[in-house]
């Protein structure tokens, strides 16, 4: 690799002492580097490059940092490389200590790519009795249907491929990739699923039932969530989040269609380190 982009969120090197040692090793090495900072992990990242002069993004920050520039760079097909200076880290590559080893490797091609499915969700509104369809964008952790405001509960009919699934009432419900399966899907009792598996989680939040279920299906299907009508008569009866950034209000009847997306975020990796392995290390002290 010779052109590199490296993007730091500014809340985890505010003094960009991490970020310049990192661009100065790679121009040391006859290598070219571009700079540019993502202010937050939930505000984007400002970017300024031509995409076709870039082999990699080395990104500096959690994992919130490296999901945001997922969303950006996916239609780019730029592999990403991340740096962990959050807490956690499922999906940093590398921790701050193995930097410079680590760009020794991808001057010298010794990495490969993996591949992670990201899903994509379009509303359709149905203010009025007219049904507006809003492409609503991308995401590699999860798409989350949750109540708004002081809604005390939700109701949510769930299909796979147009067949009723379950009217489910609760908190909401969490459409999770692979990888979001180690986010907020384990935190609400949904399975673990390895990055390679080609599927998508339902996983309900709070469920008003004694028997809560997920349920793993095709990521080659459909999925949409009905919000019904809630007890509570308000504007907004539940929101749609995605990754976390993102957000739509979401009023009765409206739907929100979930299906694998077009393109897959390249994640970088130097080390084969099972997915097994990784849980033991960052979940050890039961920290998510």
């Amino acid at each position: 690799m010779e052109r590199f982009l490296i993007i730091t969120n500014l809340e985890k090197d505010k003094d960009l002492s991490l970020t310049n040692k990192i661009a100065s090793y790679i121009r040391e090495a006859g290598k070219q580097a571009i700079l540019t900072q993502s202010t937050s992990s939930h505000k984007g990242s400002e970017h300024s490059f031509k995409p076709e002069e870039i082999e990699c993004a080395i990104v500096l920050g959690g994992d919130g940092t490296l999901i945001q520039v997922a969303s950006d760079l996916v239609a780019y097909g730029i592999p990403i490389l991340g740096v962990n200076l959050g807490t956690v880290g499922f999906l940093a590559e590398i921790e701050e200590h193995h930097i410079e080893e680590a760009l020794d490797c991808l001057f010298r091609d010794e990495y490969w790519v993996e591949n992670r499915l990201m899903i994509r969700g379009e509303v359709e509104s149905h203010n009025n009795l007219l049904a507006t369809s809003i492409n609503t964008g991308n995401a590699l952790n999860d798409i989350v249907i949750t109540r708004k405001g002081f809604s005390r509960i939700i109701s949510l009919g769930i299909y796979v491929n147009d067949q009723l699934v379950d009217n489910f009432r609760g908190d909401g419900v969490i459409i999770s990739t692979p990888t979001g399966s180690t986010a907020y899907n384990l935190s609400a009792g949904g399975p673990i699923v390895i990055s390679q598996a080609n599927v998508m989680v339902i996983t309900p939040i709070c469920p008003h039932s004694l028997s809560p279920r997920s349920l793993v299906v095709s990521a080659d299907d459909t999925i949409k969530v009905v919000v019904g009508k809630s007890k509570k008569t308000q504007e907004a009866e539940a929101i749609a989040s995605f990754d976390g950034n993102s957000e739509i209000d979401l009023g009765t009847n409206d739907a929100i269609y979930i299906k694998k997306a077009q393109y897959d975020t390249k994640l970088i990796k130097l080390h084969r380190t099972s997915i097994y392995e990784i849980l033991q290390s960052k979940l050890s002290n039961n920290e998510i």
